[in-house]
């Protein structure tokens, strides 16, 4: 049988940079305070980390707004700092996955203030610019995923230029194939210097409609209606045909460097499952898809795991799954409960391992961390100040790495951090789970190790079982090797009838399979 690429199945360990760990004292992650950890991360038995962005930036959305694509942000250190952390990742086993933006820039870019000073120089079309209409209202109706309209008017130009987050943060206009060249030579430079592959942020906004057609209202009024943006189906400002043909060009650059490289798009919206499976079909185009069905559910049932994992078949590409990342409510708060903090981050490990795709586990999600409550005062994302108090924002996700009890702020710097360190989360840091061989941490490494050692859980087929909820359950096959997963999501114990067969794999919670009882909060893996 051929060998599977390495990323097939693959543990992704996601750092966000700023939060991982300080080096220099000012309060605020960086390259060389992850390359100290490094060994942590490998600790773990994961295959891959992926950074955060750490480019030079203004840092309005704190580094996906991007100002130089090719240079390090002076906060995180230098290229050389980077180049240090990326050998020693490599020594240590692990592959490195970097983010790219390119659906947008920081107006600070030095494209985009070229592009905004007249509309005859080289860079006039690199940015997507329109005349207002008649009465001096943007050209149409589109609006941005964080507030108010898509376009912001510019005095040089004479013309609105669009934006599908922030107004800092200008839309390329990737219809244009010099723009295109432009974005494919940042790959090669980051892939010369020996990344393994990239994560592709926001990519399905990187094109629009050049009509500038407005968009349909949403008439569903089931449809939850938290932003502006979600009172529109946003059918022109992103998501367009024209997207596919740019993607296999940057697939086919990402390919030269070696058949190991590797591509994962990040995509959102209504259209999500369908582009996710478009941008990934076939051998052209990216290896995998990065999606929101686990990250924006404000509950976890059985249904909702069988349905989303089960949509993708056998023919349909190679998804990726995450639970928590650092635009997301961490999961163990938004499906668990305080009460029963370790038994909800143990199962959702626990279940996020059992699924077929890679697995993407975000920096303190091994620890079962919560979602943390930043005050008002100490609040740094521009959404969250914007939407205060009804929606917190994604501050509460990006707190301090916590490393020892014993050590100011967490062990995470000597300062003041960024954004504070909450007191529950220095009672769980990685000094203290070391040493509970009962910890949430002893368990990911055991989820991963198991993982790594049978291949019906890394790359097998899916399966599910029809059970009564709150009990879930399905099966992972691969050649000779039959795997079957059941969890009990509820609080009570349940009696499972597949409980029965087979050998038992691995133990969460109480469970009793002469009796077929599962605890409530269980989960295990029965090979079969």
């Amino acid at each position: 049988m051929t060998q599977s690429p390495w990323w097939r199945g693959a543990v992704v360990y996601q750092i966000y940079p700023r939060s991982f760990q300080d080096s220099n004292g000012d309060g605020v992650g960086d390259l060389k305070g992850i390359t100290e950890r490094l060994d942590h991360v490998a600790s773990l038995g994961v295959d891959a980390i992926w950074l955060s962005p750490f480019f030079a930036s203004p840092m309005k959305d704190f580094g996906y707004d991007v100002s130089d694509y090719r240079a390090v942000d002076p906060v995180f250190g230098s290229l050389q700092d980077f180049d240090r952390l990326l050998a020693r990742a490599h020594a240590l086993g692990l592959k490195v996955v970097i983010d790219q933006v390119y659906a947008h820039t920081s107006d600070a870019h030095a494209w985009f203030q070229e592009s905004r000073n007249s509309r005859k120089n080289k860079k006039h079309d690199w940015y997507v610019w329109a005349d207002p209409k008649p009465d001096g209202t943007p050209p149409n109706n589109w609006l941005s995923v964080f507030y108010g309209p898509c376009w912001t008017w510019d005095g040089r130009r004479g013309q609105y230029y669009l934006h599908n987050f922030l107004p800092s943060q200008p839309n390329l206009n990737v219809n244009n194939p010099r723009v295109q060249r432009a974005l494919l030579d940042t790959a090669r430079f980051w892939l010369k210097r020996g990344v393994d592959g990239f994560r592709l942020d926001a990519i399905n906004f990187a094109m629009h409609d050049p009509s500038l057609k407005d968009n349909p209202p949403v008439k569903d009024r089931k449809v939850p209606r938290k932003r502006p943006f979600d009172f529109q189906h946003h059918i022109h400002n992103q998501s367009q045909p024209e997207l596919v043909p740019f993607i296999e060009e940057l697939a086919k650059v990402v390919r030269s460097f070696g058949p190991d490289r590797f591509t994962v798009a990040e995509v959102g919206g209504e259209h999500a499952p369908r582009e996710m499976r478009l941008f990934t079909a076939g051998q052209n185009r990216f290896n995998t898809s990065y999606g929101f069905d686990f990250l924006s559910a404000e509950k976890l049932t059985p249904e909702l795991v069988l349905k989303t994992v089960s949509g993708w078949k056998v023919h349909e590409g190679w998804p990726s799954w995450a639970f928590s990342n650092h635009d997301a409510p961490r999961a163990v708060s938004r499906w668990g409960s305080p009460d029963a903090q370790d038994a909800w981050a143990k199962l959702l490990l626990t279940l996020l391992m059992s699924l077929r795709g890679n697995v993407f586990l975000y920096q303190g999600e091994e620890l079962g961390l919560t979602q943390a409550h930043v005050p008002f005062d100490r609040l740094r994302d521009p959404e969250a100040i914007a939407n205060w108090p009804t929606n917190q924002g994604r501050d509460g996700a990006r707190t301090p790495m916590p490393w020892s009890a014993d050590a100011a702020f967490g062990g995470f710097c000597a300062t003041e951090p960024w954004l504070p360190m909450p007191a529950e989360h220095v009672g769980r840091a990685v000094a203290v789970q070391e040493k509970d061989a009962n910890s949430v941490l002893a368990l990911t490494r055991q989820l991963v190790r198991l993982r790594k050692a049978h291949p019906s859980l890394r790359s097998g087929q899916f399966q599910g079982l029809k059970l009564r909820a709150p009990l879930l359950g399905f099966e992972r096959r691969e050649g000779s090797e039959h795997i079957r997963c059941l969890f009990n999501l509820g609080r009570s114990a349940r009696r499972c009838a597949g409980l029965k067969d087979g050998r038992l794999l691995f133990t969460n919670g109480a469970i009793d399979q002469k009796k077929s009882v599962m605890g409530g909060l269980s989960a295990c893996w029965l090979q079969l």
